[in-house]
């Protein structure tokens, strides 16, 4: 159960103030009712809740959606400089969503979005591996050591060192294009990265996250998941969750093998009470 209010600014309707003063104002039903009190209780499973002619979905049903994000918009909800966000482009969506993860202003690509807060906090963390994968214009072409350096790792700061997985995709006359493909989401890693071997990013496009890419659609354009996509979403996420079960599992000595590594023969006779008499 949670307060009215609460949950039409959760659907993305307006904030919790201005939630409070439709209510107020008697522009808000309640299973057909009018309610005029904000601290209501509803329970979003079962009661229907109503703003002028609109009923409103539950905000707690999970909603994934994926955005070819273009150049020039901010990854955030909200910007004080005024310039265009993603939330911009999610025209007839009113739920309130987050992105998973961010894009730099002048980075393009995959984007997703979502309310799912667990999932988007599985799939951001390192432990997941989950792919992404960014196509680079380089100033200049990189040379193998500067390729090698980029797969064994940069450090973009003390204690921090980054590595991904690269490979040319076409040479031209002054510049180049590259592929690199990392598994953790970090500050504009990629063009610090790339400064660093002394190549400096020209133009940068996402065009996987996961086994979710923008073959299709258009920048600035969204869709929502299909099923097959969430479904090898889920997948990547358990196959690697099991993956940890494993190695947690295999770092934990059986009692046996703790002995036989800490005693010698010699000791463990003494510990068991030597030859029977």
């Amino acid at each position: 159960m949670i307060r009215l209010a609460k949950f039409i600014a959760r659907a993305g309707v307006v904030s919790r103030r201005g939630a409070e003063v439709l209510i107020k104002e008697g522009k808000v039903k309640l299973n057909g009712k009018v309610v005029l009190e904000p601290a209501t209780m509803v329970d979003p499973r079962e009661d229907r809740v109503q703003v002028g002619n609109r009923e409103l979905s539950s905000p707690f049903s999970p909603i994934y959606i994926l955005l070819n994000k273009p150049k020039g918009v901010v990854t955030t909800l909200k910007d004080p400089q005024g310039r265009m966000t993603v939330r911009d482009l999610l025209k007839g969506i009113h739920r309130r969503l987050f992105p998973v993860g961010r894009l730099d202003c002048h980075t393009e690509g995959v984007l997703l979005l979502t309310n799912d807060g667990d999932m988007a906090h599985r799939l951001l963390h390192p432990s997941f591996r989950i792919e992404r994968v960014y196509q680079a214009k380089l100033r200049g072409v990189p040379d193998k050591a500067a390729l090698e350096r980029i797969r064994e790792g940069v450090e973009l700061e003390p204690g921090v060192v980054l590595r991904a997985r690269a490979r040319m995709l076409r040479i031209l006359k002054a510049n180049s294009w590259l592929e690199l493909v990392l598994y953790e989401g970090r500050y504009r890693e990629v063009r610090r990265m790339c400064e660093a071997v002394g190549h400096p990013v020209l133009a940068l496009k996402r065009t996987r996250f996961g086994p979710l890419s923008t073959k299709g659609l258009p920048p600035g354009a969204y869709r929502h998941l299909t099923a097959a996509e969430l479904e090898l979403l889920h997948e990547a996420l358990q196959k690697k969750g099991r993956g940890l079960e494993e190695s947690a599992k295999k770092s934990i000595p059986s009692k046996t093998g703790s002995m036989k590594k800490r005693f010698p023969k010699s000791m463990k006779k003494r510990l068991s009470g030597g030859k029977k008499r």
